[in-house]
């Protein structure tokens, strides 16, 4: 979903360098399948960041078939660690596949299971938390993350503006998560927030 005017999307892609093959597949499997993904226009900016502050350990709480590691992955140094995690062994298998194809498999540590258990595995400190699970449970994962992260640390979160549905009057389930999400994400002492209005709401956060 994009918030934004639909030609000022298309005119961004268009701007846009051409994509690896590799992104090409991932994103027509994505729409043939009906598997969302963040897509090039977020991707391109979590590249950016990851170079930007020389990220050397990401985690991912939610990874789906590997569409924002490989993004991540080309921003950083071969020595560069990513814990991907995901509820499916089916979406693993599909992720490693298109990591190998990337030549990025050997970055990536990729676990199976609830990103919330998982992440409580590792101390960190990381660079980068991508948050991207079922949005009822994005409060939760923004109380284990900002712990785990290193002073100016990242914390990116995906679809924090849900379609606009963060404006409805009667929110079912999902976008109550989304809303609890975003007031926990402003009123935090612990990190500098903003979203950044592209595609479906980038949730920005940097550790203090």
């Amino acid at each position: 979903m994009y918030i934004t005017e639909p030609k000022i999307n298309e005119y961004i892609m268009q701007s846009m360098a051409d994509r690896d093959k590799v992104f090409l597949e991932m994103e027509y499997f994505a729409r043939e399948s009906h598997f969302p993904i963040i897509g090039p226009m977020c991707g391109i900016l979590l590249r950016q960041l990851a170079m930007a502050i020389e990220a050397k350990n990401i985690f991912e709480m939610g990874s789906g078939f590997g569409y924002s590691a490989i993004w991540f992955a080309g921003g950083m140094k071969k020595d560069g660690k990513i814990i991907c995690t995901e509820g499916s062994e089916k979406n693993k298998v599909t992720a490693m596949k298109y990591l190998k194809k990337s030549g990025f498999d050997s970055m990536v540590d990729f676990y199976v299971g609830r990103a919330q258990d998982i992440i409580k595995k590792f101390d960190g400190p990381f660079d980068i938390i991508l948050n991207d699970v079922d949005k009822e449970q994005y409060p939760e994962c923004l109380d284990l993350a900002i712990p785990r992260l290193r002073r100016g640390g990242l914390f990116i979160t995906d679809n924090v503006l849900w379609s606009g549905r963060i404006l409805d009057n009667n929110p079912d389930e999902t976008t109550r998560g989304v809303i609890e999400f975003n007031k926990k994400l402003f009123g935090s002492k612990d990190i500098l927030s903003s979203i950044i209005p592209i595609r479906d709401g980038l949730g920005f956060a940097v550790k203090l």
